[in-house]
């Protein structure tokens, strides 16, 4: 292959042998390694971090199955190129079209897939770094399976260096001594693109003998970091000190973060969307008007655009990096899931089942339920929770001055039942 393709490119694997990480999904027995093996690949959607082999797994599924591969960047790709392909892929057997990014198509351009998909004239391999629930309209998500891929582990970046020192006929020019490792794996963040790209950064830069050092890519990295921000690669580094900054109530971190974001060009509702999540994640009850604060930026941010909600944005972020902070909810459901998944399926409390019918009421539904604002302060302590579970406390108040308050009521209600 072309040596000025970068890295990343050039050894990207074309077997499931050679893919290295989300052996949840192709591991032996894997979901999705069954599929392809079988040749029955169904439209998909593969939802994960930056660099975990999302593209990967698409090239790889029609090498596989051998059919048709189109490819589109929802970047750049509008409704008329996606018809373009529609049309190509009619006259082809079996055909995978692949969209990078499908988050970024809007409504419309979802729409021309779907006739496409629900036909089989095609099967729809998406890419997303985005929540499909929150970007990808229902009726599209529900004709395509949703496969989460994980961060790659340390090991697995080491795999991957040492796989394409290995591999890479440029690389294999050199010589290549993988000393230390841990500047390249605190750099590249979890990505193994931009780890590999970075890798061939260094070797560039070293020579023909190359002893890689966390020092030599640290000084590499530094000289060439203008050049290495230009590709958007520190999208996630960014939002992530941004999110920390509003968590850690600094609302001058936040805003210097905002700035880079906004200078960046990002996506405003992906910055909105974010602040919808951290009010509730990170502040919660301890200031419950977060949630309302952060809802009503995102709508505004939507109706406006860039420059103006700019302002907005940051109306919204110093407000979120001032409120008093609690991850009480985010605990909660947290230990209830953690129940769900222990106990499994438990019975409804029979005195609290809906009870619709005629024959339900006489098996005993709903007998006995206490009608809560029928009684004393609108409060029955009869239970709510299935046997096994009775007296379980989920819900911890935070130690702040509104989640206080809410303890002191809980307390007062459920003092023989529960520990507040």
């Amino acid at each position: 292959m072309n040596e000025r393709v970068p890295l990343a490119e050039r050894v990207r694997p074309t077997s499931l042998q050679d893919l290295i990480g989300q052996e949840h999904l192709v591991g032996n027995g894997g979901i999705l390694r069954t599929a392809i093996e079988k040749g029955k690949v169904p439209s998909m959607i593969f939802w994960g971090p930056p660099g975990t082999g999302k593209t990967t797994l698409a090239n790889i599924i029609a090498h596989t199955v051998q059919a048709p591969f189109f490819q589109l960047s929802a970047i750049s790709a509008g409704v008329k190129e996606v018809r373009e392909v529609i049309e190509q892929a009619k006259t082809q057997a079996g055909p995978i079209l692949f969209i990078d990014e499908i988050h970024r198509f809007n409504k419309s351009q979802q729409d021309a897939l779907l006739g496409a998909v629900e036909k089989g004239v095609i099967t729809l391999v998406g890419a997303t770094t985005e929540n499909p629930s929150f970007e990808v309209n229902s009726a599209l998500l529900s004709r395509c399976q949703v496969y989460v891929l994980k961060p790659l582990s340390e090991t697995d970046l080491v795999r991957l260096l040492q796989s394409a020192i290995e591999k890479d006929s440029y690389l294999q020019r050199k010589k290549i001594t993988l000393k230390e490792t841990a500047a390249l794996l605190n750099i590249s963040g979890g990505d193994g693109r931009k780890l590999l790209n970075l890798l061939e950064i260094v070797c560039d830069a070293a020579g023909e003998e190359v002893n890689i050092t966390d020092k030599l890519v640290m000084d590499v990295a530094q000289k060439r970091i203008a050049l290495y921000d230009k590709s958007g690669e520190q999208h996630y580094d960014i939002i992530s000190a941004f999110i920390k900054s509003i968590r850690g109530s600094d609302p001058n971190g936040a805003l210097y973060w905002l700035a880079r974001m906004i200078e960046g060009g990002e996506d405003v509702k992906f910055i909105a969307r974010r602040m919808v999540i951290l009010a509730s994640e990170d502040i919660g009850n301890a200031n419950p008007t977060a949630l309302v604060m952060a809802n009503a930026a995102f709508d505004a941010v939507n109706k406006i655009g860039y420059p103006e909600a700019s302002i907005i944005l940051s109306q919204c972020v110093t407000y979120l990096a001032a409120s008093p902070k609690s991850n009480a909810a985010v605990v909660a459901i947290g230990e209830a899931m953690a129940a769900v998944k222990k106990w499994g399926d438990l019975p409804v409390p029979l005195h609290i089942h809906n009870a619709p019918t005629k024959l339900m009421k006489n098996m005993g539904y709903g007998k006995n339920y206490e009608y809560s604002h029928s009684y004393e302060n609108n409060f029955s302590s009869q239970e709510y929770l299935p046997e096994q579970l009775s007296g379980t406390r989920f819900y911890d108040p935070g130690k702040n001055a509104r989640e206080e308050e809410l303890r002191k009521f809980l307390k007062q209600l459920w003092k023989d039942k529960y520990n507040y």
